[in-house]
């Protein structure tokens, strides 16, 4: 069954698997201690600069949580889009694990502005609520779209001028540089990002995410902090050398190119066809799209995707690096036999 469903369903990378391999072929020093995590440091440093802290752990979850929980005390809260996958699709991590109130503004394209944002901050100082301290926007957003380097400088701004911190969740970091053409450093560290996680699973890796801290000082104690989370590997290097080997020869972004020009490719190919209205815009590797529930339901008897809203027929289209024009048009053929 071919999945449209998420990026997280594509295959592994093979020179990811590849490498996954070679450093599989002999011993190597335990817990980050070990040249591939030096060397997976070091990329992420060619890219964001010297002066960060970077820390792998299993997953998006993880990631999320443990940026955040370094930001934050328990009387503190978060502001996210209503969209955000800590508000979602977490299990309620953050609010168990870190104890805090998370603050969802509603949102139509899963973006958040600071003039949402700032009807909240009545009640700083007061201690009958809870008190707002991070701010945290997912880049490329849980609907597909995209932050702007100006919008995300601006939240910055805005969360550094009120004694905030901005985190971004970049599960899909790499589809949004693709989408901006511009280097991530530009509209992350450079925006005034202070902890970012950065995505790996979702753009050809088996496992893993990184968790990069741009304000160094919230990053004191963090290794600890990962080990009380379970989250650090004894054999760090089997996620490292997916790094090193994702951020060599802009693997990353060739990932991301893919995955969002088969979105951009879907999309042309479904406006041929009256009967389906694309809901957002389409500026990563997600297509959202409404159509008669009698075609979702054969549709899904071929095809792995998710229906998004039950009450408006909407449904989710995820493509990714391996996805190819032959699938889509073959998708596509498929929807327009079916609506004859």
């Amino acid at each position: 069954m071919k999945s449209f469903a998420s990026d997280n369903t594509s295959r592994v990378h093979p020179k990811i698997m590849e490498s996954i391999v070679n450093a599989n072929l002999d011993n190597a020093k335990s817990y980050g201690y070990d040249e591939y995590t030096l060397r997976a440091e070091n990329k992420f440093k060619e890219l964001f600069g010297e002066d960060i802290d970077v820390y792998f752990v299993y997953n998006g979850t993880a990631a999320n949580v443990l940026g955040l929980s370094s930001m934050i005390n328990t009387y503190n809260a978060i502001i996210c889009s209503e969209w955000a996958h800590i508000n979602t699709d977490e299990c309620g991590a953050p609010e168990k694990n870190i104890g805090c109130k998370i603050i969802s503004i509603p949102s139509s394209d899963g973006k958040i502005k600071t003039e949402d944002i700032s009807k909240y901050l009545f009640a700083i100082g007061i201690e009958h609520h809870s008190q707002p301290k991070v701010i945290s926007i997912t880049q490329s957003t849980e609907l597909g779209t995209v932050y702007t380097k100006e919008e995300i400088k601006d939240i910055a701004d805005f969360a550094h001028k009120n004694n905030m911190y901005l985190h971004m969740d970049g599960a899909r970091i790499a589809n949004a540089a693709c989408c901006l053409n511009l280097d991530v450093k530009e509209f992350t560290k450079d925006a005034g990002v202070d902890v970012l996680s950065f995505g790996g699973t979702k753009n050809g890796m088996m496992f893993g995410e990184a968790v990069l801290f741009f304000n160094k000082k919230l990053s004191e104690g963090f290794k600890y902090r990962r080990k009380q989370y379970m989250q650090l590997h004894s054999k760090m290097r089997y996620i490292s050398v997916q790094f090193e080997t994702l951020l060599s020869d802009e693997l990353y972004i060739k990932n991301a190119k893919n995955a969002n020009e088969m979105a951009k490719y879907l999309e042309v190919r479904l406006r041929e066809i009256p009967n389906i209205a694309i809901t957002q815009r389409v500026e990563a590797n997600a297509i959202f799209a409404s159509l008669p529930r009698e075609v979702i339901d054969k549709l899904l008897e071929k095809y792995y995707f998710y229906i998004w809203n039950e009450d408006k027929n909407e449904v989710r289209w995820m493509t990714s690096f391996d996805t190819t024009k032959e699938e889509i048009d073959e998708f596509v053929e498929d929807i327009k036999k079916i609506i004859k």
